[in-house]
């Protein structure tokens, strides 16, 4: 492969396993809240990233998200609109319908997760100041503490909107635009989704299996509509 050409791996069931991998390894290990200790301060109770510092807010939360409102509606708009647009830039239409499934799907799937996993945010477990005991995704919470409402934080919803971008890598047929889609998506995806783990709203394991899940729908989405994987 040539180095300066970035691939994932456009095999299905390599990903599954890798997403059933991933997994796993936190359900097995303490890696998620030895992670998370180092972002907060037990001493003075406080999270490294101020969740209301309105310039960080807007440089990792509001305007990640708006970009990704963007690019969604302009990828609808696209491959919806008139031919001589997609001409206009040398842009696929089956592609853009691609990235715009894609697009749409991954944030319902973490929509999804969010509602029935029942799994609470760091901010929300006693460990770091919460008032709910600390339970991992496949494991249930003890009886005699069992909390009284539902967990609403898996997988990581806020990243899942950059992660799912990679739906637009066969809009061209292009190596660069391949490179800058996945830089784009993985990049956004991590801006967010780190973002949040700072300031407690989100454990690694939740980013890393969104990032998963997208990879994952985008290559079901592939087969699905017959579109030859990039660079194939």
């Amino acid at each position: 492969m040539n180095g300066s050409d970035i691939r994932f791996h456009q095999t299905p069931w390599v990903v599954l396993l890798l997403l059933a991998g991933a997994v796993a390894l936190f359900e097995f290990t303490g890696l998620d809240l030895w992670l998370q200790d180092h972002f907060y301060n037990f001493a003075s109770h406080r999270w490294l990233v101020d969740e209301k510092e309105p310039v960080g807010r807007a440089i990792f939360y509001h305007g990640p998200k708006a970009l990704v409102w963007v690019i969604a509606l302009t990828t609808l708009a696209l491959a919806a609109g008139p031919a001589r647009w997609r001409e206009r830039f040398q842009l696929d239409r089956r592609g853009m319908w691609l990235g715009v499934l894609v697009i749409t799907t991954v944030p319902a799937l973490a929509g999804l997760g969010k509602k029935y996993t029942n799994v609470f945010c760091p901010s929300e477990i006693r460990r770091y100041g919460g008032d709910v005991a600390y339970a991992k995704l496949c494991a249930p919470f003890p009886d005699a503490e069992r909390p009284a409402r539902r967990g609403g934080c898996f997988p990581a919803g806020h990243a899942s909107g950059g992660f799912a971008l990679m739906g637009l890598l066969v809009v061209r047929a292009s190596r660069r635009w391949r490179n800058g889609v996945i830089a784009l998506g993985l990049g956004l995806g991590w801006w967010m989704g780190l973002y949040q783990m700072l300031k407690g709203a989100h454990y690694l394991s939740h980013t890393l299996t969104t990032m998963l899940v997208a990879w994952l729908v985008l290559l079901l989405w592939q087969r699905a509509l017959s579109i030859e994987p990039a660079g194939g």
